[in-house]
């Protein structure tokens, strides 16, 4: 929960890091990206290292450096030391994550037992990126934005104390070591592909980005063929070449795509359409995970009786109704705010069912000797399909909010006033500021509307995508024997 909840718990800290530090603005794109990068990064090579030196002693070893690192962000006195302690913490992030996943394959032989340690596992992960924001904000009511990395100590050190009574060691039989060339691959593969993706998705076409992009692509070619022809890979690609190996992976990279759009919409709608502060809307935001929480139980049993493809391809398909139901979100009649609710509950339901039966899936199919890998392999898709969600589905919602918002601008707004409002909503609502009390009145209108627009079509977008993955969730993943 940890891990996961420091992707987010930065979101309202950044007007105190700001404040304390003075970031440049790419300065403060890298304090919040760099953890998430170097997480997705290293995961599947961490998981390989947990495989051949043990899990147990990869998750200490790991928990010393997130407590570390977490002191080193909190007293940072410049923006470089924070970046840098950030990326320290995405390091020893990605040990723990895929060393619990592994510690879960060997400590519950049984299915049944399994899955349900599965669930809760991702019914926990998932509660980490909500209540983030929330604790964030909670914290900085009292304390410094330092305070975010801090709360993370006490944790790490209680599970410095439980784990050796608790976890027994686990490790693969086979002794070989890591090889250095793939680590280096992944993250040469990893690193320009979700920095490439973002960067080229905000800011439209630029020659930088595009190069990297390019050149991760190509690691990533030069690390499949690596895989393919040592002795001892960081994953058996041909495992994932197997239709439900394989389909799983892709299934839950998908799963991850689209939750982020249903994030990204529902936080801007919020704030800057229903006006809510950030901390008011976190709190909004929880609602929808106390139906998470039940969901993920739910799914594992479904699963025992009617096999995971039909439950997967139910939580997609529950998770495009949800997206329906966003699509009907007004600003006038029936309370939008109920609307929005009750469509972010029914995705993240759907979506977090699919992600633990795909864990559970593939980590209980996988061997022994490997679970610590493939664990990572899981991860690591997690962490990609956020990113390129986030990136690609809010290109979507940028592009149509500025084609509708556009037209509707009045004509006696300055230039600037015009670049700013017809790029986002919050940048209406800036512009909005200096400007009359009438002509504001107006822009805030007619960018609510925009918005909304934007806000119907990224989540058909969204729920059409889902219904296709449906159709091919049970085609791939179909086995006469899948329980």
């Amino acid at each position: 929960m940890v891990v996961s909840m420091d992707v987010s718990v930065l979101f309202f800290a950044a007007p105190s890091i700001a404040a304390d530090l003075h970031p440049t603005a790419t300065e403060q794109l890298w304090i919040f990206d760099i953890y998430g990068f170097i997480l997705a990064g290293l995961l599947l090579t961490m998981g390989a290292v947990g495989d051949r030196i043990g899990r147990r002693r990869l998750l200490m070893i790991g928990s010393v450096g997130f407590a570390l690192s977490s002191l080193f962000a909190a007293y940072a006195q410049t923006s470089q030391t924070l970046i840098l302690a950030r990326g320290i913490l995405g390091i020893a992030g990605s040990t723990l994550m895929p060393s619990t996943l592994a510690l879960i394959r060997t400590m519950f032989q049984d299915p049944v037992q399994r899955t349900k340690a599965m669930s809760i596992w991702s019914a926990v992960m998932a509660g980490g990126v909500t209540i983030g924001p929330i604790i964030g904000g909670l914290l900085l009511d009292s304390f410094s934005w330092g305070s975010v990395f801090l709360i993370n100590i006490p944790a790490m050190a209680l599970l410095l104390v439980i784990s050796p009574f608790l976890l027994p060691e686990s490790r693969s039989t086979v002794r070989s070591g890591v090889d250095a060339f793939s680590s280096i691959l992944t993250l040469a593969t990893i690193l320009p592909i979700t920095y490439g993706v973002k960067t080229l998705s905000e800011d439209g076409w630029a020659l930088i980005p595009t190069v990297l992009l390019v050149a991760g692509l190509l690691a990533g070619a030069v690390f499949v063929r690596r895989q393919l022809t040592i002795k001892n890979p960081l994953i058996d690609i041909r495992t994932l070449m197997e239709r439900r190996t394989g389909g799983s992976i892709l299934v839950n990279f998908i799963a991850t795509f689209t939750l982020m759009a249903s994030a990204l919409v529902n936080t801007q709608f919020l704030q800057s359409v229903l006006g809510y502060s950030a901390f008011v809307a976190s709190l909004w935001s929880v609602l929808p995970s106390i139906v998470v929480g039940a969901a993920a139980p739910i799914a594992a049993r479904l699963s025992q009786t009617y096999g995971r493809p039909r439950i997967m391809a139910g939580g997609f398909t529950l998770s495009a109704i949800g997206f329906g139901v966003l699509t009907q979100v007004r600003l006038e009649g029936f309370s939008p705010l109920v609307v929005m609710l009750v469509g972010a509950g029914l995705v993240a339901a759907g979506i977090v069912s699919v992600m633990t039966l795909v864990t559970d899936y593939v980590v209980g199919v996988a061997p022994a000797d490997s679970a610590g890998a493939v664990g990572g392999l899981i991860e690591t898709s997690s962490e990609l399909g956020g990113a390129f969600g986030i990136a690609l589905l809010g290109c979507v919602l940028a592009a149509v909010y500025h084609h509708a918002v556009s037209p509707l601008l009045p004509l006696e707004l300055a230039p600037e006033a015009v670049r700013a409002a017809g790029q986002t909503i919050a940048g209406a609502s800036a512009a909005a500021q200096h400007l009359s009390t009438e002509t504001a009145s107006q822009v805030i209108k007619v960018s609510r509307e925009a918005f909304i627009t934007a806000m119907h079509v990224t989540c058909l977008v969204s729920g059409v995508i889902l219904l296709l993955t449906t159709a091919a969730t049970v085609v791939m993943l179909h086995d006469k024997k899948s329980h």
